[in-house]
């Protein structure tokens, strides 16, 4: 593939902070877009990168973006309002927004990364917007569109994946409702990766494909293997009566993970989320080695190490020191608080919080990421 000038929308986000690593490494050029450009300094790879300022709510905005920018082959749309209120009208006005302003600047193809779209009547709202943002990309001569859909991805400090950490490191007894057994295909973060990058090579048809790893498995299975390979101890018990919706809605206090963006998610748990045959097999080959399997992408995301730049991760799985800071685990925020009033000297004993029983662990680091939020932000605490 030759290269290419690429905008990536979301560049501070989970994702298009390991996709601009990922296509600078194939050497494209990338412009990084957000609406507070002053964030991207916070990335190692800040100083590879050309910078706009992009808030795709606003249309006026979307169109100077792209007039800053200068030629643009590709444009990859990782924006979306998820967990907040809403987010369906707020993320269809974006994606026309930078829709329109990408046809106006010649833009030759929009790569949008969304879920898969059951084929279901009844898709929860976070479903149904996935598959009107694809609709909203798509405008008469404009740029051709990619739609990756995916299910849960796989990695630290990706929000299904925590979610998924903190039930299972929280509970002892692994609840298990009717809806756990719903089928479910994930992929690996790297796997995403070298799709998304693959994708944007013209001789892809444009077209909507879903991603998954080589496993389908369930919820309920992830969670067993989550602790298997985090080498904790846990019973899944049986439990009836308990939809989505009461869990969504009680998610925000028992979860790290903002309430709004964990209810959203969990409520899409309803449907089955199996990959269609539309794949990208054809087109695509698969990544050196192979597709990465669920054991094997999340043993990488268990085991990783202290927070590093995005662009200088031994493996793309691992947490950047620019990941959410409520992602990682309790251990390791205890750990981190614990550092800042910690003499040096004494640093290495706090290896021995690793001991400390799950839930024992999630109920300290609530109490006191509680008393942390209490305290003014003007105080040295």
């Amino acid at each position: 593939m030759n290269t290419l000038r690429t905008l990536v929308t979301g560049a501070t986000g989970y994702i298009g902070s390991r996709l601009v690593t990922a296509l600078l490494a194939e050497g494209h050029e990338v412009v990084a877009a957000s609406r507070n450009p002053n964030r991207l300094a916070d990335f190692g790879w800040h100083d590879e990168v050309s910078a706009v300022e992009l808030d795709a709510h606003d249309e006026d905005s979307a169109h100077k973006a792209f007039a800053d920018a200068g030629s643009i082959d590709v444009v990859y749309y990782l924006v979306h309002g998820i967990g907040e209120p809403g987010f369906r009208d707020a993320d269809n006005l974006a994606a026309a927004n930078v829709a329109a302003a990408a046809k106006a600047a010649g833009v030759r193809r929009i790569v949008y990364l969304g879920g898969f779209a059951p084929d279901d009547n009844s898709l929860s709202e976070h479903l149904t917007s996935r598959a009107e943002v694809a609709a909203a990309l798509t405008v008469d001569d404009g740029p051709d569109v990619v739609w990756l859909g995916a299910a849960m991805i796989i990695g630290a400090g990706s929000t299904s994946f925590e979610m998924l950490r903190y039930v299972a490191d929280r509970f002892l007894l692994l609840p298990m409702p009717e809806w756990s057994a719903n089928p479910i295909d994930p992929i690996s973060i790297r796997d995403v990766l070298h799709y998304l990058v693959a994708v944007a090579d013209p001789d892809v048809p444009a077209g909507a494909y879903d991603i998954s790893g080589p496993d389908t498995t369930t919820y309920g299975d992830l969670l067993r293997t989550y602790a298997r390979t985090a080498g904790i101890w846990r019973t899944p018990v049986a439990v009836y009566g308990i939809d989505t919706c009461l869990v969504s809605r009680v998610s925000g206090v028992v979860l790290p993970v903002p309430g709004g963006l964990a209810g959203d998610l969990i409520e899409s748990l309803d449907y089955p989320m199996m990959a269609s045959k539309s794949g990208l097999g054809d087109h695509v080959a698969e990544p050196p080695g192979g597709l990465l399997g669920v054991e094997d992408a999340m043993r990488r995301a268990v085991s990783s190490p202290k927070r590093r730049p995005v662009n200088a991760l031994a493996d793309e799985h691992h947490l950047a020191d620019t990941d959410p800071q409520w992602a990682g685990g309790d251990t390791r925020r205890l750990r981190h608080l614990a550092s800042t009033v910690t003499p040096s000297a004494v640093q290495p004993v706090l290896r021995l919080i690793g001991i400390v029983p799950g839930p024992v662990a999630g109920a300290v680091r609530t109490g006191l990421d509680t008393v942390i939020g209490m305290v003014p932000k003007g105080s040295p605490a």
